[in-house]
């Protein structure tokens, strides 16, 4: 905590659900660093926090690593969460960014948990139901494994996701790093 105020980290903050997890940790009294490329985010999702002085926006694509010495000043010393929202979503985006896609899966995500283990962070994936592929059960429970096409339409974000909660997992194992994944559906 800096000075008794958490601070949560949020790439892929100016995305849909990434600018209302930003302005929900202001609500409750966090600093909030929101991380965005706005290659898929929108500067107008977050555009009512930017004068919030608990509020930090730093353009850069999270799948180069992060230094926040460089972005931030010292006033944050900790990061006590690190909420990796950052992913290409809706199909027309992932279609269009499939490349992208996948190194925000991979790269992205390595580079936020990164962050998590330097200040020991709680690093908390939004993942996707779209990790279950085309199931057949339903509903799911959470040691389904799912059925994935690695190459169909829709591969790129569903292989992303996936990948980003086996390296999550990988660092918990590895690094200790408190890690919770939520499928959101």
């Amino acid at each position: 905590m800096n000075n008794g105020q958490i601070t949560s980290l949020v790439t892929g903050g100016a995305g849909f659900v990434g600018s209302y997890i930003c302005e929900y940790l202001l609500s409750v009294g966090q600093k909030v660093i929101c991380i965005d490329n706005l290659v898929t985010g929108a500067k107008s999702n977050i555009s009512y926090l930017i004068d919030n002085p608990d509020f930090f926006f730093v353009s850069h694509d999270i799948i180069q690593p992060a230094y926040l010495d460089e972005f931030l000043d010292d006033t944050i010393q900790e990061v006590d969460f690190v909420y990796h929202f950052a992913s290409p979503a809706s199909p027309k985006d992932y279609s269009n960014h499939p490349i992208h896609t996948l190194k925000v899966g991979s790269m992205g995500t390595l580079n936020a948990l990164g962050i998590a283990k330097r200040y020991q962070s709680t690093f908390i994936l939004a993942s996707s139901s779209e990790v279950y592929g085309d199931p057949e059960v339903n509903p799911q429970n959470e040691n389904y494994l799912g059925r994935v096409s690695t190459t169909g339409p829709r591969s790129v974000y569903d292989e992303a996701k996936r990948f980003a909660e086996a390296l999550a997992s990988a660092y918990y194992h590895a690094h200790g790093v408190d890690i919770r994944i939520a499928r959101l559906f």
